[in-house]
């Protein structure tokens, strides 16, 4: 240990860093109960027809987008437990290489998220302010283009973010991302809560009252989501900011001792968002109760 490592270490243990350590068990145990439950959460939107809508398909790619961080911490988590009990030998190279299908994995799932928050709010946006042509403007072939445009470039971008790794630009670009996003979601949100508020007052008419109202409540629930999101993933994107500002700090290295704390959150946010769609959703709940209900039925 050279004189820097060893003043960090000892700057540590004077500061009093705590490292809070989580079990396998634990990370595999969510894993599986988010994962069934987004499977749960699509399987649901390709059941029931009334779901059948851009905003739903939207719904169901950001299920699947958490579905990823899901399998790739059940994998992952299972490759170490049959290492660390002596089932499975990791070589080095197999190694390297679980670790970029899952860096891949969980990037493809971080940049489709953020991007499908966006999606489904310009698509609450346009369903407020342009309700008598939304279905002109968002149409099912538009949709499922945006989809594919979505997914692609996640995926891709998340090949050349592992390839290119070690390179300071990869974070930045992570970041820069993250904070466009933020401000994204946040003006338009800002102008769906501000003028629909004025409009509800101007509308009379009971059915156009009631699809102000059933947009509002979709508005709500991407905050809701939005918010969840922030909060499970802001950890994680501010340890990659440190990375950048204070690699060597005291302080910083204290924060990154609880790396596997972010990677909890991460997993909890893909574990909330399935219980936030049945809570806000009527049409979804009642569905995903008959999927659970036919399981339980015809279950061994």
């Amino acid at each position: 240990m050279d004189d820097n490592e060893t003043n960090i270490t000892n700057g540590e243990q004077n500061l009093g860093c705590v490292q809070i350590l989580i079990p396998q068990e634990l990370f595999l145990t969510l894993g599986l109960i988010s994962l069934v439950e987004n499977i749960l959460v699509i399987l649901a939107i390709m059941k029931n027809r009334n779901l059948h809508s851009p905003m739903y398909y939207f719904i169901c790619c950001l299920a699947l987008s958490d579905m990823l961080v899901s399998v790739s911490n059940v994998v992952e988590t299972v490759f170490m437990l049959l290492n660390d009990h002596g089932l499975m030998d990791m070589y080095p190279g197999m190694l390297r290489h679980l670790d970029n299908v899952i860096d891949v994995m969980i990037c493809s799932s971080v940049v489709s998220s953020l991007s499908f928050l966006c999606t489904i709010a310009a698509d609450r946006y346009i369903t407020i302010f342009y309700a008598l042509r939304y279905h002109s403007i968002m149409t099912t072939p538009r949709a499922i283009t945006i989809i594919v445009i979505v997914w692609c470039a996640s995926i891709a971008s998340s090949i050349l973010f592992i390839v290119y790794h070690t390179d300071n630009a990869v974070i930045v670009c992570l970041v820069t991302f993250f904070c466009i996003t933020l401000v994204f979601n946040a003006v338009l949100y800002v102008h769906m809560f501000v003028l629909a508020h004025v409009h509800s007052r101007r509308i009379m008419a009971f059915h156009k009252n009631r699809r102000q109202s059933t947009s509002m409540k979709g508005a709500i629930t991407l905050t809701i989501l939005l918010g969840v999101f922030i909060l499970c993933w802001g950890p994680f994107f501010l340890h990659l900011i440190l990375i950048l500002t204070c690699p060597t700090s005291v302080f910083c290295n204290c924060y990154f001792r609880n790396f596997n704390l972010f990677l909890i959150l991460i997993i909890c946010n893909s574990l909330i968002d399935p219980l936030i769609y049945a809570y806000r959703s009527q049409e979804l709940r009642k569905t995903l109760q008959e999927l659970v209900l036919c399981s339980w039925c015809f279950g061994p």
